[in-house]
């Protein structure tokens, strides 16, 4: 059975959203896939790590993501004829796939 895949999502990633991820993968272990981001990913909050290790949790290793902004057209506020909206939807969509397959290399 494919686990749950739960994102929690906070501000800045460093108290709530990491709190939430490593109480939900302390409580329901291998059953879910746990992440936690934010929209100003910053360093976990040390008092966050004390206030989960009081139970016994630790997030002492968690690490608020870093943040890539990929500004891209939207196609879907495309005018025209469908086949015009589907050649930007097209190119987009290339252009996404493009970008993903740098990033892919960078990260291997």
């Amino acid at each position: 059975m494919t686990p749950w895949r739960v994102l929690f999502r906070c501000t800045h990633s460093s108290a709530r959203s990491q709190m939430a991820a490593g109480l939900l993968r302390h409580l329901a272990g291998d059953r879910v896939a746990v992440a936690s981001a934010g929209t100003e990913a910053t360093r976990v909050h040390p008092l966050a790590v004390r206030a989960l290790a009081d139970l016994g949790i630790d997030i002492g290793r968690h690490a608020a993501a870093s943040r890539t902004h990929w500004s891209l057209d939207d196609p879907s506020a495309a005018s025209g004829p469908d086949e015009e909206r589907l050649g930007v939807f097209r190119r987009v969509r290339d252009e996404i796939a493009r970008r993903l397959r740098g990033w892919l290399a960078e990260q291997i």
